[in-house]
């Protein structure tokens, strides 16, 4: 079992940057691919990130490719994802998640999920 937190949301205007965190419990982070996704108002939920366990491959959506950096640091059972250069349409709730498989863009993927944090990009 894993127990996933959130945090690092908040306001941001155009071009700037916010760093999200997830902090995970559980004895066997480290063996986890990890994902982050997000849901816009009236959206469904969409990829945006991924990283393997070892943190050695990442994929990213095209939308985020070039702007979004994801990361994780096994030792404190934390992952990371760096926005930067954020747009009004970033705007969303994002959610961390564990999965046992990396390899894909698939959210099914992924057997945890935290409970979101809010990224609010102003014009």
């Amino acid at each position: 079992q894993v127990q996933l937190v959130e945090s690092g949301g908040g306001l941001v205007q155009a071009g700037g940057s916010l760093r999200l965190s997830c902090a995970a419990s559980g004895r066997t982070f480290s063996s986890y691919a990890m994902g982050w996704s997000r849901q816009a108002p009236g959206k469904e939920r969409e990829f945006v990130a991924a990283i393997r366990w070892s943190g050695g491959r990442t994929l990213f959506a095209d939308s985020v490719k070039g702007r979004f950096t994801i990361s994780r640091d096994n030792a404190k059972n934390t992952v990371y994802l760096q926005m930067n250069s954020l747009k009004p349409e970033d705007t969303a709730v994002y959610y961390c998640a564990a999965g046992s498989t990396f390899g894909s863009k698939s959210l099914d993927l992924y057997e945890y999920w935290g409970q979101g944090t809010q990224v609010t990009v102003s014009s």
